[in-house]
């Protein structure tokens, strides 16, 4: 028999760090279309240009073509984005933990990356 109960409701990542409250700013639903770094361009950009990048992705979301973004094509955009978010930050994170740049994280490469300024 199970010892403990066990969660039946599988909960994802959330699409962002920030606060999800529509009536203060729309930042989270700019990290969550748009993925973390994306967001941070989009915020120095000018009306123009944000609406011209933005026409530029939502032909990407629109995976066949029609003119129209459905619900699965805005749902599959948001994963990729976060997923490539993801890509990318395992690939500073492992920049940053190979000291020697051998494409190896040894034991003690880890422990002064994570550790060393407390060592």
């Amino acid at each position: 028999k199970p010892t403990e109960r066990k969660e039946r409701v599988v909960r994802e990542a959330p699409l962002s760090a920030r606060e999800h409250d529509d009536a203060q700013s729309f930042d989270y639903d700019h990290d969550a279309f748009l993925g973390a770094d994306e967001a941070k361009s989009f915020d120095q950009l000018t009306p123009e240009e944000s609406k011209e990048r933005l026409g530029k992705i939502v032909g990407k979301i629109d995976e066949d073509g029609d003119g129209f973004v459905t619900v699965e094509e805005l749902k599959a955009w948001i994963k990729f984005a976060q997923k490539r978010w993801i890509y990318e930050d395992v690939e500073r994170q492992w920049k940053g933990h190979d000291l020697n740049e051998d494409g190896l994280v040894s034991w003690e490469e880890y422990k002064n990356a994570t550790y060393g300024y407390i060592l």
